[in-house]
């Protein structure tokens, strides 16, 4: 029963990254466009906050904690604003197919996060 428990609450922490990307979604979708790429500016936005709170910890003696949050969230804000523009330029501007676009977008996010990912992994002195 607590491994239930424990299921549900995971369920509910992760979903709310979800339902704020699907949020995201619906109000872009009442301006006419549908973007497919959602998940890879998500993944973009992760990974380049994981990255730049990962350089600033392993360039102090003593982190601040207040400063690898802000850090983090500068980064991510830089990152998802970058692939959101990407995508409006190429949709918008270009008129390039916007399903075509949002998968690219999302298979570019996911490939990123991935690669850096795993050297990230190795820099901090992991396996893999």
């Amino acid at each position: 029963m607590s491994q239930l428990f424990s299921i549900l609450q995971a369920a509910i922490i992760f979903g709310t990254v979800i339902m704020f990307g699907a949020v995201g979604e619906i109000i872009t979708e009442k301006s006419g466009n549908l973007n497919l790429g959602v998940p890879g500016i998500m993944y973009l936005g992760g990974i380049a906050g994981l990255v730049g709170t990962f350089f600033y910890e392993a360039s102090t003696d003593n982190p601040n904690v207040i400063i690898c949050v802000a850090i983090s969230l500068v980064c991510a804000l830089i990152a998802s604003v970058a692939g959101g523009l990407i995508y409006s330029f190429l949709t918008i501007t270009l008129r390039a197919n916007q399903n075509v676009t949002g998968l690219t977008l999302t298979i570019f996010g996911s490939g990123i996060a991935n690669f850096f990912g795993g050297s990230l992994n190795k820099l901090a002195g992991g396996v893999g």
